[in-house]
């Protein structure tokens, strides 16, 4: 892949939603035809827009001799295709020359983007692998068998060995490219971790087969953005009479949980708010596109109710918090009267990139007062594509603004976010189109069909490359 592997992982869960990794665990006995590199692409093929990671387990590979292991490698090639990334389930762990070179063969000789680590050799046995930016690697803290507390829940310096090992990964990376495994079947040790690692990525294995909690795992598990692990899934899915009906159920389980842990009481008084106000609609839309559409969101009406316009400010002004900029350039249209509001809640300047440059006064590009070299988010309503985001940021960098970060209230989860983070711009959104129909069907303003509906819709969008309106 051709950024780091967590750059990677966090596109490809915005690109499909999905927190699911699918391990690629191939048993012969349970293979009919023993070819299992076209088993693997029958489930890459299933599976990949609902999951955002492969799991490769080494050892059913190497099991099978010269054969596995070229299997193992043009999975790996295969899945790299379909433009996911691949964490190969190794636990490598040994000591200098040994360690360097199951590093080369894990990421230069099978192509993996990220490895699992046994650390009990400690960490020079680590650094190896830590040493290449690009890589991934996930030190098993605790994981999911039985016999994990035999060791794992021993005392060390006055705290239970995994805990010890979660603080030593934070300091053994000198590029923040250190996870840890962590088992769903020991919610309570998932949720000690997460408090003293914050920002730490997990894998969590564990569920299903071996009987592990999904809800006390997710919600124990999720930092504060909503994602920050990934839960595997082996057997559940490629032994299923349906995997990617097993792989699309579970994906869905896990983000309701998701929806439910970051979802505030005034983010969801907000989409009510929003809804009564006429703001987001059900039925058949014809768009600019000429396609017709069962949802239609419509921001303009903020103006309306200032209330309500009142709440969306709020709002935009939490993401705006822990952002380093100088003014707030909002898009024409819908976004103008929205980034001045903002502009007041938080004491900064307001510019906007014209959509028609004026043939006749200063003929500006760039309404408002900047200098060369300000930093400015960009502000506005809701992102499907990233089309109409490019277009304005790119008359900001031509004045010589610096563009970081773009700001939305609604994301239709239709590509835009990948599409920015390609071009090295973070997407900040409040509202997710699925944490909306949640919302909606919750609370009986929508049925579960209409729910369905509008997310097919959305699905089949992705899917065809269209999108219902260039924001």
């Amino acid at each position: 892949m051709s950024k780091d592997f967590f750059s990677t992982l966090k596109a490809t869960i915005e690109e499909n939603d999905s927190l699911l990794c699918v391990g690629l665990d191939p048993r012969s006995r349970r293979i009919p035809d023993g070819d299992v590199l076209a088993f693997n692409r029958r489930i890459v093929d299933a599976t990949a827009d609902l999951a955002c990671v492969y799991k490769p387990n080494f050892a059913f590979y190497e099991a099978l001799g010269l054969d596995g292991l070229a299997a193992l490698k043009a999975t790996i090639a295969y899945i790299h295709a379909r433009g996911l990334p691949v964490i190969l389930d190794a636990k490598r762990g040994d000591i200098g020359a040994t360690a360097q070179a199951y590093a080369r063969a894990a990421f230069d000789v099978w192509g993996a983007d990220a490895i699992t680590i046994n650390p009990y050799l400690g960490g020079d046995a680590v650094e190896p692998f830590t040493s290449r930016a690009d890589k991934g690697i996930f030190i098993l803290c605790h994981t999911s068998n039985p016999g994990a507390e035999d060791l794992q829940n021993l005392g060390v310096a006055g705290r239970p060995l995994y805990a010890h090992v979660a603080q030593l990964a934070q300091r053994w990376t000198q590029h923040k490219n250190i996870g840890l495994v962590i088992g769903a079947t020991f919610p309570e040790e998932l949720a000690t971790v997460r408090a003293g690692a914050p920002e730490t990525w997990f894998l969590v294995p564990g569920v299903g087969a071996q009987g592990g909690d999904l809800e006390a795992a997710v919600t124990a598990g999720l930092n504060t953005a909503g994602h920050g692990l990934v839960v595997n899934s082996s057997r559940g899915i490629i032994y299923a009479d349906d995997p990617r009906a097993a792989a699309c159920e579970l994906r869905d389980r896990i983000n309701a949980i998701r929806r439910r842990h970051t979802q505030s009481p005034s983010h969801e008084s907000l989409i009510l708010a929003l809804y009564e106000l006429g703001a987001i609609k059900f039925g058949e839309f014809t768009l600019k596109s000429g396609l017709t559409s069962p949802i239609y969101i419509d921001l303009r009406l903020l103006v309306s109710d200032p209330a309500v316009m009142q709440m969306a400010t709020h709002a935009y002004a939490d993401l705006l918090w822990d952002l380093t900029f100088d003014r707030i350039a909002g898009i024409p249209y819908a976004a103008l009267p929205i980034a001045t509001a903002v502009g007041l809640e938080v004491g900064r300047p307001v510019i906007y990139p014209r959509k028609e440059v004026k043939g006749h006064g200063t003929a500006r590009a760039i309404e408002g007062k900047y200098e060369a070299g300000e930093t400015v988010v960009v502000l506005d309503d809701l992102i499907t594509t990233g089309g109409s985001k490019f277009e304005a940021i790119a008359p900001l960098e031509d004045a010589g603004l610096r563009v970081r970060d773009v700001v939305v209230l609604i994301d239709r989860e239709q590509g835009g976010a990948a599409e920015l983070d390609e071009a090295g711009y973070r997407l900040h959104s409040l509202l997710p189109l699925p944490s909306i129909l949640e919302t909606l069907e919750r609370h009986g303003h929508i049925s579960r069909e209409m729910k369905a509906q509008v997310e097919d819709h959305v699905r089949g969008e992705v899917d065809h490359g269209h999108s219902s309106r260039t924001s």
